[in-house]
């Protein structure tokens, strides 16, 4: 009777085990989808700059030192890997130059309404909200995957099996300019 006690509690055991490994690599695996999702939108992003920069340039040739730290900046994007931590602060650092880039455009009524800008302008714009949803998404899966490696039971066996907390992604968007409308009348 004792040994089938063992053997039962043993069983429990080793399903309570695997549920917790699997349930581990499913959260992993949804972190992984979603940095796979932010890489994705970060490289259409780095793919769009020079094609604004290049039509921003024929309107505003005298900015050359923008468009090199803008082009300096890409390519320290591009190089920054896959750390969370590392790709943030890189891109946060892009998102600088590429607004003041915008803020210049503003200047320039005819760069406005071309429509290869307009273009450029709304894809930029569409897929910084892309990368907003992207980074909701894996800080999300990052958030579970993080709560299961440091809770009971999970913690004791999520570090035998390679199982580490990961960083949250983070990027600070410059603000915007936003343009002054004045609805006094002209008083």
């Amino acid at each position: 009777m004792l040994i089938y006690l063992l053997l039962g509690g043993l069983a429990l055991v080793a399903v309570g085990l695997v549920i917790t490994y699997n349930g581990l690599v499913q959260k992993s695996q949804m972190a992984d989808n979603g940095w796979s999702d932010i890489d994705v939108q970060l490289k259409r992003r780095a793919n769009l700059i020079p094609q604004l920069v290049s039509t921003v340039q024929g309107y505003a040739s005298h900015e050359k030192g923008l468009f090199t730290e803008v082009a300096e900046r890409r390519a320290q994007a591009m190089a920054a890997g896959d750390d969370p931590a590392g790709r943030g602060a890189a891109e946060s650092a892009l998102s600088q130059p590429v607004a003041r880039m915008m803020a210049v455009a503003e200047a320039y009524p005819d760069m406005k309404a071309s429509q290869n800008f307009l273009d450029l302008q709304q894809q930029l714009a569409d897929t910084e909200d892309k990368i907003e949803m992207a980074r909701r998404f894996y800080n999300g899966a990052v958030r579970e995957l993080n709560t299961m490696v440091q809770s009971f039971p999970a913690n004791l066996f999520a570090g035998i099996f390679g199982f580490r907390p990961r960083a949250f992604f983070e990027i600070q968007m410059p603000d915007r300019a936003v343009p002054k409308v004045d609805l006094g009348g002209g008083s």
